[in-house]
């Protein structure tokens, strides 16, 4: 019998020839014993050196980053970012590759899920097959799109600021970090030190000026005395129940979308890229199309986003009903569309209280899950509602893929899919899709 040493696989090198990208932020190879490798610093057609990073003899797939590049894509750049490369920063995938070559893959990613999970073509999903940049963020090969308006930082044992390594908890200090939104760039977080902390997460406001910090302690640590670059407000973890807790300013910053301000307490949910809130109202509302007197459900709402948008629309013989966990993300969406006097947002689990509410049928539904997706339960529940249109929010293409295939078995197809690059240089897609009943056109 072998011992972990010995059947270990991680340090080996293989010269491979690379597949096609796959869902997660890296390539598919095959060694000439045909091990599946999945490499991350590398795009398909390149020749190269592959290490293995995981993996042992009996493992059904090794991991390895690309440390030697024999025979290179016309679709390479040198990575502008100094951190981005084997052995650092996990927080990019896609720093070597050009920008439009970046939403070729994710493209290519979602077509392979719809087509593996779902057995749905592009032009069944009603997709051109094309990823959208946001709007400024189409740039020439080698600039970086400064787009993320939350950067959770790591702090190491010397208490500096960096990112982790990708699926590791080993720290990469950093001096900056190109994606990073001006206002998260503006705090000079990086060039503080951070004894006794464990992370440091900074936050940029699209829609105001509100910045904001959220410290989380090491156990037993210390909050520092913090003097940051520009007028913060300051929240931190409570290290025993998780629980976030006001320092100093103000616990919540204001966001903006849709002409409407959104207040956002103790770092809760919002769109990370500052121009995907309209992005995403946007083609939700052109997909749903709302009508006077409709009524609609927003599940997984959040701070009432698409709640808040869908009111607007409906008017004052509509209703909407949303539904989300998180107990301070309910209170501040009550907050947030107070003015609504047919908005009603409940607390708790979609799969718990969807049913409790006794609903039979609606007209609209937009559903915005977690990455893990709703589940088979929930849309089933939801294809019984007859609703004349549904608005699909979707941050993993493999989620949806499921969803999608459960919602056609419900009786439901999609009518149209959009596609955005939100998460520049990282594998991350946004989509939104539009279903309607198979049975009839709308």
């Amino acid at each position: 019998m072998q011992n972990a040493s010995e059947s270990s696989l991680v340090g080996e090198e293989y010269e491979v020839e690379v597949g096609p990208v796959a869902h997660g932020g890296h390539c598919i190879a095959r060694t000439e014993e045909g091990r599946v490798l999945f490499v991350r610093h590398t795009l398909p057609g390149e020749k190269i050196v592959a290490r293995v990073t995981e993996g042992e003899v009996d493992s059904r797939f090794l991991r390895a980053d690309a440390v030697r590049i024999i025979e290179a894509s016309k679709d390479r750049v040198e990575a502008p970012c100094p951190y981005s490369g084997p052995g650092k920063c996990g927080g990019c995938d896609w720093q070597h590759a050009k920008p439009g070559a970046q939403r070729r893959f994710k493209g290519e990613v979602i077509a392979e899920q719809l087509q593996r999970l779902a057995g749905l073509t592009p032009e069944e999903a009603g997709w051109d097959g094309t990823v959208m940049p946001a709007p400024g963020d189409k740039l020439p090969a080698g600039e970086v799109p400064a787009w993320r308006t939350r950067v959770q930082y790591a702090i190491d044992p010397e208490g500096r600021a960096g990112l982790r390594k990708h699926r590791s908890h080993d720290v990469q200090p950093i001096d900056h970090c190109m994606i990073a939104a001006p206002g998260v760039t503006e705090l000079g977080i990086e060039k503080q030190d951070w004894p006794q902390m464990a992370t440091v997460e900074a936050i940029a406001a699209t829609g105001s000026s509100d910045r904001q910090v959220i410290l989380t302690p090491r156990e037993g640590g210390r909050l520092p005395l913090v003097e940051l670059d520009k007028p913060v407000s300051v929240l931190r973890v409570d290290e025993r129940d998780g629980g976030v807790h006001r320092v100093h300013g103000r616990a919540f910053v204001r966001e903006r979308a849709d002409e409407r301000t959104y207040r956002v307490g103790m770092g809760g949910f919002w769109q990370v890229h500052p121009q995907a809130a309209d992005l995403l109202v946007k083609a939700v509302m052109q997909g749903l199309l709302p009508r006077k007197g409709d009524m609609a459900l927003d599940l997984y709402c959040g701070v009432g986003l698409f709640a808040g948008a869908i009111a607007d629309r409906v008017g004052e013989k509509g209703a909407v009903l949303g539904i989300e966990s998180g107990k301070r993300a309910v209170e501040d969406a009550r907050h947030n569309l107070q003015d609504f006097e047919r908005v009603r947002i409940e607390h708790g689990k979609v799969e718990q209280v969807l049913p409790r509410t006794r609903i039979t049928e609606v007209d609209l539904i937009v559903l915005d899950p977690p990455r893990a997706g709703a589940g088979k339960q929930t849309v089933k529940h939801l294809a019984a509602l007859g609703a004349r249109r549904i608005a699909y929010v979707a941050c993993d293409p493999a989620a949806l893929a499921r969803d999608l295939a459960y919602f056609r078995e419900g009786g439901y197809k999609p009518r149209t899919l959009r596609a955005f690059d939100l998460f520049p240089m990282t594998h991350h897609v946004e989509c939104v899709a539009i279903l309607e009943p198979a049975a009839k056109g709308v």
